[in-house]
């Protein structure tokens, strides 16, 4: 410690306080995967979108038609649901948990594989469903393995570790800030 010259003694030893803010892996990757389920998701949207176009415009099955709208509210149920937005799921509580979202997504999954081969020659239509669903079905065991292993219990903490530390610095950075305006009054009151 030294004294300047207007009798203030500093510490010249500590240096500005700069906190490193990086990321947590773990829930980075649940981001990702968050992110990839919801792209499968809206595959068995656009799937079950066409195969309603399709029932009700060439008068294939009305009800194969009623059934994929049903498909699609669902799909965007799940799609909803992996954005973890708190205004739905403090509606639909089971949805917070990964392995109640995982039931929901095989179930959207199911649907859209269902009645596949009414298409006869459209093979690319049959293709399109069978990938849509099969991604939405793993993705759906995923994450009630997951649910599973409690991984759920593990984001959430590390969730609210994120959002203290991020607060935390925050407040550092606001303490560092009124430090230096009140130095800097300090010296022009001293002048």
């Amino acid at each position: 410690m030294e004294e300047d010259g207007e009798g203030i003694v500093r510490d010249r030893s500590i240096s500005p306080t700069r906190v490193r803010t990086g990321s947590d892996p773990f829930l980075v990757a649940c981001r990702l995967f968050s992110f990839v389920t919801a792209l499968a998701a809206i595959l068995c949207i656009a799937v079950n979108v066409y195969s309603t176009v399709r029932s009700f415009k060439h008068g294939y099955d009305v009800f194969d038609g009623i059934f994929r709208c049903y498909a699609v509210v669902i799909a965007i149920i799940v799609v909803i649901a992996e954005t973890e937005w708190s205004f739905f799921t403090k509606f639909w509580k089971v949805l917070e948990f990964s392995a109640g979202r995982g039931m929901l997504q095989i179930f959207v999954g199911v649907m859209t594989r269902a009645f596949p081969e009414e298409y006869g020659q459209r093979n690319d239509l049959i293709l399109l469903q069978n990938i849509a669903s099969y991604f939405l079905i793993i993705c759906g065991a995923i994450n009630i393995i997951s649910g599973m292993l409690c991984f759920g219990f593990i984001k959430r903490a590390r969730q609210a570790k994120e959002v203290s530390r991020e607060q935390a610095v925050k407040d550092l950075q606001e303490l560092e800030r009124r430090r230096e305006e009140l130095e800097a009054l300090l010296i022009q009151e001293r002048a």
